[in-house]
Order: C-alpha cells, then structure tokens, then sequence
C-alpha cells in the first residue's frame, strides 16, 4: 500500500506548492491550531484541576484534629479473641471526648465488638469539634489529584480536538463539492476530444 501513496513528506503542507489550493492551507493551520488547542487546554485544564483538588484535601487535612475519645458504655458483641478485630467486625457504639476548650461532646462510632468503658477510640474533629472522616494522606491527596487532573485534562482536551475535527470535516465537504462543481464544468469537455 505504501508504493502507491509515495514517500512520506513531513510538512509538506507548508511547503510551496503550485497545485496547493487555498483550501489546503487554511486546512493545515485548522488541523495545526485544533492540535495546538487541544494540548495546551487539556494541560492547564488538568494541572489547574489536580492542584484544585490536592489543595482542597490539603485544607481539610489542615483543619482536621485527632481526638481520643473514651467508650461510654460497653459495645454490643464479644470481643474479639484475636486482639484486634478487623474492619468488617466493628459495631457502633457511644464515645465522649473532652474538646479543646473543655466542653464535652459525645457522638456514636463505630469501635471493636466487645470494648469495655473508657477504651480509647481514636476519632477525627472540625474546628467546631464535630465528628469528620479521616483526612487523606498527602500521598492519597496526590493520587487523587491525578487522577481528576487526568480525568479532566482528557475531557478539556476533548472539546477543541472535536472541534477541529468537525471544521476540518466541513473544509473537506466543500473541497469536495468545489471538484465537483469543476467537474460538471470541465468533464463534459473531455468527451469531444476523443
């Protein structure tokens, strides 16, 4: 197949050319501009998207602080055998903990079956001392970070690269339809050479 196309040229529509029409070269900057669009708009759109989020992360992070509550009262269950129970064997239960301007608060989490009153619990706190998830590592923040950049940056990138690739269906559309605009015009003329 690649003895009929001939050699590639790079570049070649840039190049002079008595045969290039003016359609081929607004052509190739359309395909030029859409590339160029497309690169740098899904580049910012996920450096900007990845650093929303890693400082988003990092401000809860920041804000969060850990508490050790006491369980209140015995958790339902027996206790586990093994010493710790795993994630899956928690039960919820009544925890306190004193804040830092010394109210006491209380709130139900989730602890191992069986823990006695005044087992430690570690939990995680607002600035207005109410119950949070844990905050994510800043390893965890990062990958998350890139993640949604990359997510972002793709889908950013997606809209020019469409674009261009709709206008320059359009430029072949009416490169087409100027031949055969050309042809109904010359064709005929063939005929009464023969």
């Amino acid at each position: 197949m690649k003895a009929f196309r001939g050699p590639k040229v790079w570049l070649w529509r840039w190049r002079r050319n008595p045969l290039k029409r003016r359609a081929d070269v607004v052509e190739a900057w359309v395909v030029l501009g859409a590339w160029l669009l497309t690169v740098v708009v899904g580049v910012l759109g996920g450096l900007a998207a990845a650093r929303s989020v890693e400082d988003g992360l990092a401000r809860e992070r920041a804000a969060s602080r850990l508490v050790v509550a006491r369980v209140a009262a015995t958790a339902p269950g027996a206790p586990s055998t093994r010493g710790h129970a795993a994630s899956g064997e928690r039960v919820w239960a009544e925890v306190s903990w004193t804040a830092a301007g010394g109210s006491t608060h209380t709130a139900r989490v989730r602890v191992e079956p069986g823990s006695r009153p005044g087992t430690p619990v570690t939990v995680w706190t607002d600035p207005q001392d109410r119950l949070v998830s844990r905050p994510t590592s800043a390893a965890e923040a990062a990958f998350r970070g890139t993640l949604i950049g990359v997510l972002v940056g793709v889908s950013a990138a997606a809209v020019p690269f469409v674009g261009g690739l709709a206008l320059s269906g359009r430029l072949e559309r009416r490169r087409t339809e100027a031949w055969d605009a050309e042809w109904a015009r010359l064709g005929p003329q063939w005929g009464r050479m023969v």
